[in-house]
């Protein structure tokens, strides 16, 4: 079943901000709230279509402020993004819901599972970004992310100039040449997948529309990497999973073992040859069953 064409309802949300969503899956399903990576956007969620619409899971993406088709939301923190997600949840109807976050939507996932115990039944964390002010070091990130940090934390204007001058290049389609350049980077289990052209611009096009109209929402996004959480893991009390590969190169699964040991209820899998990209999308049907059944309260691993 192909997925819905990329048409985002814009949802106004009491509080002045507008976030675009994007349903993939079953219409009706149990709803499960799906927050992007980074770079990315609510059209990532189509990677899940095929296994949420067989399990019957709503896969609701959501643009985060700035990011897409979404609103910014001036000076944002992680936990600004909870109450927007109270508010979404409301004006869809939701009184019960389950939260899944890939890579750099993985401490969106927790945040809210820290926040929203209420609202949130269980989060879901494939590949997630690690907690780094909390940690002190960017170790276990990849290259680029470490250069990255390594620039902001020391000239973070020129990290948003830069952004800002990739902007108007980044919405484009690439021509075929670079796309099989950018392959090329890939190694193991995450080259072997994006070799496949159907997945790799399925995967392209979340970067391309994370750069909406707003010309610093891809760069803000990233802000929030680098600040405080503004919560401990140890205080998420919901159920969680994490999933993460022995062959992630964008962030080591030593970092996912350390977030599951701090965590109270949570059930870690660490999935032995799968990488950062490869893991959510071969395995998103186990991954979607095990989020919409009864959690597990114990840490185990896979």
């Amino acid at each position: 079943m192909p997925p819905p064409k990329n048409v985002p309802r814009l949802v106004a949300l009491p509080s002045g901000v507008t976030l675009a969503i994007a349903e993939y899956g079953a219409p009706g399903g149990e709803p499960v709230l799906f927050f992007h990576g980074w770079p990315s956007a609510r059209v990532q969620g189509a990677l899940l279509h095929e296994a949420a619409a067989e399990l019957g899971v709503r896969l609701i993406a959501v643009d985060r402020p700035g990011v897409g088709f979404s609103t910014p939301q001036r000076g944002r923190r992680l936990i600004d993004w909870p109450p927007l997600v109270r508010e979404l949840a409301a004006e869809l109807g939701l009184a019960r819901l389950r939260v899944l976050g890939i890579s750099g939507g993985g401490p969106y996932a927790l945040v809210c599972g820290w926040a929203l115990p209420d609202l949130v039944a269980s989060a879901t964390v494939i590949c997630g970004a690690a907690p780094l002010a909390a940690r002190g070091s960017s170790h276990g990130f990849n290259l680029a992310y470490r250069t990255l940090l390594a620039i902001h934390r020391h000239l973070p204007g020129a990290v948003r100039v830069l952004f800002r001058l990739m902007h108007p290049i980044a919405r484009v389609n690439p021509p075929p040449w670079m796309m099989i350049m950018l392959r090329g980077t890939l190694v193991g289990p995450d080259k072997a997948t994006m070799d496949d052209p159907a997945l790799s611009e399925l995967c392209y096009a979340g970067f391309r529309n994370a750069w909406g109209e707003y010309r610093d929402g891809v760069f803000e996004d990233a802000q929030i990497y680098a600040q405080p959480w503004g919560f401990r893991l140890e205080e998420v009390q919901v159920p969680v999973r994490i999933w993460h590969g022995t062959e992630d190169h964008n962030f080591s699964h030593k970092l996912a073992e350390s977030m599951a040991r701090q965590i109270p209820r949570c059930d870690l899998r660490i999935v032995a040859g799968e990488g950062h990209y490869s893991l959510p999308i071969r395995r998103s049907r186990e991954i979607l069953a095990e989020l919409i059944a009864p959690p597990a309260d114990t840490k185990t691993a896979a």
